[in-house]
Order: structure tokens, then C-alpha cells, then sequence
């Protein structure tokens, strides 16, 4: 009764103060939804993008280097493992002719335990206990140098192979990591987008994503750049047709042609039309021939960009380079200031 009469004795005013009160506390406990973080203009989005876009293809240079690297330890690897088995070979075959004599020795009462020794199934006993070789004759003991000889490079063969093999084993491990980071940054890039409209996405896929504005600037100037070549040489003038042909491509990274490139796949592989050998990663490439001065630029010239040298396009004249951007991009012209200049090698 006594809470009957409670409840009934709250006045309008109290009523209200209680509401306000419980639905602060339950704003509250429900996170300040009320001050939520507001949705970035598209100018943010786009900055943060470009940004992701940029560091992603950081990584994927390390996991183009790490790849190159992974390739030669396979390679070791796999000659390695056809070297000991030729060498297995060449050791069973002597190790057979000693068979075959020990099995005369024996039918005469007189094999040797040096030569059993040397049959045995533990070669490692056999080379403790090489000294033995003083109890045989001259053209046995060749014989038995010779097979002991053969166990030592098959072995140091097979301790090569396992090297190279451990570090290919950690090299995959470090292409894993790095392609981890580059798929969550990429990721990341296509969540921001999705927050734009169609428009928008639209406007900021169609920039560089480097910080220019991906209109390939002057189109005068875009036009003397798919003029003639004026290249130093053949080669070069090969290098930026291949480059021109490939415009439109699309960016995928990793990829070094001829369907899709990224930037260093890119040059590499214009290069390689022209029978120039390229490394694979932007940091090695630029170590890759001469260095030319911004003002000296001449077609075919790799040029590099932002301190880490983690971009690379190939000037084509008319102060423009043609270059691999970034994912949601294609191959095409930029003006060769449009990103940060770091310097420009011609290769050799």
C-alpha cells in the first residue's frame, strides 16, 4: 500500500527530471551514440586512399624484392638437388666396382675390411676410418680415396640444398607477411570507397593516386610525348614503344606483363622488349645505370619517385612518363612532376 502511495505521490516535474535522467545514463551505456564520428568529405577519403595506395605499393616492392629472391633460392635448390644426384650416381658406380672386387677377393679368401668398410651402409664410419686405406694396395686404395672423396661432396652438396632450402622456407614465410599487409591496406582503400558515391569513387579512381590529378597534364604535351621517339638509341626507343603499347593495361600488383603490370613489372618488362635485363624491384632498378639529372631527361629513362624509391615510371618525351599507378588504375600517361622526384637512371 505504502508503495502504491509512493509511486502515486511523484509530481509532473520529478516524472520528468527521472526520464531525462535514465535516458542519459542508457546514451551513455550504449556508447555516445549521439557523438558519433562524422563521415569524411571525399577530399579525406581520397587522401586516405592515396595514402593506403602508397604505402601498399611500399610493401609490394619488399614482396617483389622478397619473390626475386625467393625465385633464386629455387632454383639453387632444384640444380642443388640435380647436382646430387648426379654425384650419387657417380658414387654407387664406384661404389659397385669395389663390389664387384671384393666379391673376387672373396671367392679367393682375401677381401680386404678396408673394402668392406667401404660398402658399408654408415659411410660416416667409413671416413673415421679413411687411415685404413694404408692396408690395401696402390690401385685399391684409389679406388677407395676416390669413393670417400665422392661421399664428402655429396654430402657437401646435400648441406648446400638444405641451406638454400631453409631459405626459401623463409622466404615464402616473408612473402606470406607482406602479402598479408598489402591485401588489409588494399582493403581498407575499398572500404573508404565504398563510403562515396558513384561519382566520387569515380572522380578519385580516375586520379593518380600519387597526388597529382591523373589527367596526364598539358595535352600538348601528352601529345609530343606519343610522337616520334627521340631516344638515344635503339634499345631505349624499343623500351618506350613497348611502355606505349601497354597504356590502358591494368594495375595489379606483382605483375610484370604482358596482360597487367606494376610499376617496376612495368619497366622491367619494356626493358626487357629491348633486350635489356632489369631487376625486378624499383630500389634495385635505379641502381640499374647511369644517372641522369631531371633536366637531362631523355625517352626511356626510368624515373623514381618519393624517398624510399617505391615508384617508377619511363619518361616518353614531352616531359611525360608512362607508368603503372596504383590498384583501380591503368597504365598511362603523367607528367613527370606530378610526384615527389627523386632522381633518373638510363639503363646500360
Amino acid at each position: 500500500m505504502n508503495a502504491r502511495v509512493a509511486s502515486h505521490s511523484l509530481t509532473p516535474a520529478r516524472t520528468a527530471g527521472v526520464l531525462a535522467l535514465v535516458g542519459a545514463t542508457a546514451v551513455s551505456a550504449l556508447g555516445g551514440f549521439a557523438h558519433a564520428d562524422p563521415q569524411p568529405t571525399p577530399a579525406e577519403v581520397r587522401a586516405r586512399v592515396d595514402r593506403l595506395h602508397h604505402e601498399a605499393e611500399q610493401t609490394v616492392e619488399k614482396y617483389n624484392g622478397v619473390a626475386e629472391k625467393a625465385d633464386r633460392a629455387e632454383r639453387a635448390v632444384d640444380d642443388l638437388q640435380d647436382e646430387a644426384a648426379r654425384k650419387t650416381a657417380r658414387l654407387n658406380d664406384a661404389r659397385n666396382a669395389l663390389g664387384s672386387f671384393a666379391t673376387a677377393q672373396y671367392r679367393n679368401g682375401t677381401a680386404d675390411p678396408t673394402v668392406q668398410l667401404a660398402l658399408s651402409a654408415e659411410p660416416e664410419d667409413y671416413l673415421r676410418k679413411a687411415a685404413l686405406l694404408e692396408r690395401v694396395g696402390n690401385r685399391q686404395a684409389a679406388a677407395l680415396e676416390g669413393v670417400g672423396r665422392q661421399l664428402r661432396e655429396v654430402q657437401q652438396v646435400r648441406t648446400k640444398a638444405g641451406d638454400r632450402l631453409a631459405e626459401l622456407k623463409d622466404a615464402r614465410a616473408e612473402l606470406k607477411r607482406h602479402k598479408s599487409t598489402i591485401e588489409d591496406k588494399l582493403a581498407e582503400a575499398r572500404r573508404l570507397l565504398g563510403t562515396l558515391t558513384a561519382d566520387q569513387r569515380e572522380a578519385v579512381l580516375g586520379a593518380d593516386g600519387h597526388g597529382g590529378t591523373g589527367a596526364g597534364g598539358d595535352r600538348a604535351a601528352r601529345d609530343a610525348a606519343r610522337g616520334p621517339v627521340q631516344a638515344p638509341n635503339a634499345r631505349a626507343a624499343r623500351a618506350v614503344s613497348y611502355a606505349r603499347g601497354a597504356v590502358g593495361s591494368p594495375y595489379v600488383w606483382g605483375a610484370t606483363g604482358p596482360s597487367a603490370f606494376d610499376c617496376s613489372g612495368l619497366t622491367q618488362a619494356a626493358w626487357g622488349a629491348a633486350g635489356v635485363s632489369l631487376p625486378r624491384t624499383t630500389y634495385t632498378q635505379a641502381a640499374s645505370g647511369s644517372t641522369v639529372s631531371r633536366s637531362a631527361l631523355a625517352p626511356g629513362d626510368l624515373v623514381f619517385y618519393y624517398s624510399g624509391l617505391s615508384h617508377v615510371g619511363i619518361y616518353a618525351g614531352g616531359g611525360q612518363i608512362i607508368h603503372a599507378p596504383r590498384p583501380g588504375a591503368t597504365v598511362r600517361y603523367a607528367p613527370v612532376d606530378s610526384m615527389p622526384f627523386v632522381t633518373a637512371v638510363r639503363p646500360a
